[in-house]
């Protein structure tokens, strides 16, 4: 699969588990040039995503929550994810 049609799929599963308010997915993927995961054809993204569903979750449950719903995708197409998982209201990371 294409690297724009991955994060457009990437986006949508995202978007349907969890309803986010806000979310950004950037393609990292040129910052990886010959690395592994990146030789083999496979993604690296960076997400940001604020949503009600995290509320009241730690942040190591929030991303098992995100690898569950991409999981697919973690075996065939994404190498690695940067998350950035937020409530409304928190601040982003320093």
């Amino acid at each position: 699969m294409q690297r724009p049609a991955r994060k457009q799929r990437l986006c949508a599963i995202l978007q349907a588990a969890f309803t986010p308010l806000e979310l950004s997915v950037e393609d990292d993927s040129a910052q990886h040039a010959g690395h592994a995961g990146a030789a083999g054809g496979m993604s690296h993204f960076r997400i940001c995503i604020v949503a009600e569903a995290f509320r009241g979750l730690p942040a190591i449950e929030r991303h098992r929550r995100i690898y569950a719903a991409v999981a697919d995708l973690m075996q065939t197409e994404i190498h690695a994810l940067a998350i950035d998982a937020r409530v409304p209201g928190d601040s982003p990371p320093p």
